[in-house]
């Protein structure tokens, strides 16, 4: 597929927000404030690691950029935090919603939230202080484009906190390969692939995202070679039954561990 074709797929696939299953969960219809309050309770519950990527930074009166905005709960919590925040997404869903909670702040938007890419960020070189990007780079189709371009419009000495798909995650090297043995011997799946990505990105029809990539720590590395300093954390972890449910793995205990080592995400924080 080719780049102009995936952005296509793009603005329609991530129109629907990114937590709508979520939101379905919950038995939200609604974005009221009361329901975001709902949704984001429960979505840092299920990642109660994602917040300390933004507490750790005194964020007040700093530039900051988020790509990829979702539901807006990181968002809200960034401008929460004092930041001069800046928002772009692919797609007018995300940008809406994020409008919406920035006006429940009592925010001034002015022209800072934006319909954009992340392979040509509207915003001029050295711009932001921070650039927070979870699970959105590796949809774009361009991997290496979009980190140069978060790379250009950081300030020096700024970060990136960047979360992109673990190549070597159990999901990948355990779970994966024994599915495609499982379908290869009753269903015949003709496209594996797309249903292993249907497992990281769905929509509400049960469709994969139209693009993404998975990297290893060594790629990542080579990925942001122009920073200064890379840290990486791996972080997340599935729930798993097995014996047709009779045993429950929980992903909570696997998160201060095994998830550490083999998890489904890797988080980096990269200094211009």
């Amino acid at each position: 597929m080719d780049q102009d074709r995936i952005d296509v797929k793009n603005i329609e696939f991530w129109n629907e927000l990114c937590g709508s299953g979520l939101t379905r969960s919950l038995g939200i219809t609604e974005a009221s404030p009361e329901n975001l309050r709902r949704f984001d309770d429960a979505y840092f519950a299920f990642y109660p690691y994602l917040t300390d990527y933004v507490l750790r930074y005194n964020l007040s009166g700093k530039k900051v950029l988020e790509i990829g905005l979702g539901y807006g709960t990181l968002g809200q919590l960034i401008a929460s935090r004092g930041a001069d925040y800046y928002g772009l997404d692919i797609a007018e869903g995300p940008v809406n919603m994020m409008r919406y909670r920035l006006e429940q702040l009592g925010r001034s938007i002015e022209d800072k939230m934006r319909v954009g890419s992340a392979l040509d960020i509207p915003h001029a070189d050295a711009s932001f202080d921070y650039v927070y990007t979870i699970g959105c780079l590796h949809h774009t189709g361009d991997l290496p484009k979009a980190v140069s371009e978060v790379y250009r419009v950081l300030v020096p000495g700024g970060k990136a906190i960047v979360m992109l798909y673990n190549r070597n995650s159990f999901r990948r090297l355990i779970q994966a390969p024994l599915l495609r043995l499982f379908f290869w011997a009753t269903q015949r799946k003709t496209n594996f692939d797309k249903y292993v990505r249907s497992l990281y990105d769905s929509n509400a029809a049960g469709e994969a995202a139209p693009h993404t990539d998975y990297v290893s720590r060594n790629q990542v590395k080579r990925l942001f070679q122009a920073f200064s300093q890379v840290k990486i954390d791996v972080q997340n972890f599935d729930n798993y039954s097995l014996f047709r449910g009779h045993i429950f793995l929980l992903r909570q205990k696997f998160l201060n561990n095994v998830a550490r080592v083999i998890g489904l995400d890797l988080y980096i924080t990269a200094e211009k």
